[in-house]
């Protein structure tokens, strides 16, 4: 009984596996267009590190938080924006593949559909993001005076949002199934309000965006709330928050790209 449970998950993560290890051999191939994407990657969140310095220079806080703090909050941040490059960008190319009538050949592979369109193409700019994302994370970390102690909570908290990230992007570039076009614009709408929104304290905003990325879109459980546990901001019991959004959000992508798969009726219809 256990072997037919899971079996279709092994085989689906070898098929992952594989793709990606080949989108990475494709990269190795031309070095320097990796080079200028990777940078690419780095430039906008060193405006943003500036802004922070910059700013901090002359306010001690913004609503109760200090400048380490808010490099956490950005870091976090910018580390799962650049994971969803590096692990599911291909889900990008799902209003393409409806429109071109190429998921039909997916649909003929014995593996999910999400998963071969989603390893179907890496982010180089991923790469850059991460690698200064976790910078900014563990300075902050450090000039936050976070001890080992938290570590555990950070990792979980670095972990749920990269799962939050790529499902909620995958979910809302599923819509491209119902609403044709080449753009997620609902994926974009989302980057948007986060890179607006969750860079800053959710004090700063009216009710009505808190609940929003609490619980209609929860994309303050991919920064905003493991940062505000572990810097004191909120209490110790919201740290279960993460985990159950995560849980939800995963189930809402696959719910969502199923929904999205009954009705495709492949291109040209």
């Amino acid at each position: 009984m256990a072997d037919t449970t899971t079996h279709p998950v092994r085989h689906a993560g070898g098929v992952y596996g594989r793709s990606i290890v080949a989108q990475i051999r494709a990269i190795t191939e031309y070095p320097a267009d990796f080079w200028v994407m990777a940078s690419a990657g780095v430039m906008w969140n060193v405006l943003q590190f500036a802004f922070l310095t910059v700013l901090f220079a002359a306010v001690p806080d913004v609503a109760g938080w200090r400048y380490h703090e808010m490099l956490m909050l950005s870091g976090l941040l910018t580390v799962a924006a650049g994971s969803t490059a590096l692990l599911c960008d291909g889900i990008w190319s799902t209003g393409t593949y409806v429109l071109k009538g190429e998921i039909d050949y997916r649909i003929t592979r014995p593996a999910p559909v999400v998963v071969q369109v989603a390893s179907s193409h890496i982010g180089m700019q991923g790469f850059g993001e991460v690698a200064f994302g976790l910078v900014m994370a563990v300075y902050g970390w450090i000039g936050a005076g976070m001890g080992l102690a938290a570590v555990p909570a950070g990792v979980l908290g670095l972990a749920c949002a990269i799962v939050i990230e790529c499902a909620l992007i995958t979910m809302l570039c599923a819509v491209n199934f119902w609403i044709k076009g080449t753009n997620s614009v609902f994926a974009f709408v989302m980057l948007d309000l986060q890179h607006n929104a969750m860079t800053l304290p959710l004090a700063l905003f009216p009710a009505a965006v808190k609940l929003v990325t609490m619980f209609v879109l929860p994309v303050a459980f991919v920064n905003f709330v493991p940062v505000a546990v572990l810097t004191g901001h909120l209490g110790p019991w919201w740290l279960v928050g993460p985990p159950l959004a995560a849980a939800a959000s995963v189930l809402a992508a696959v719910g969502v790209y199923r929904l999205g798969l009954r009705s495709y009726d492949s291109s040209g219809h």
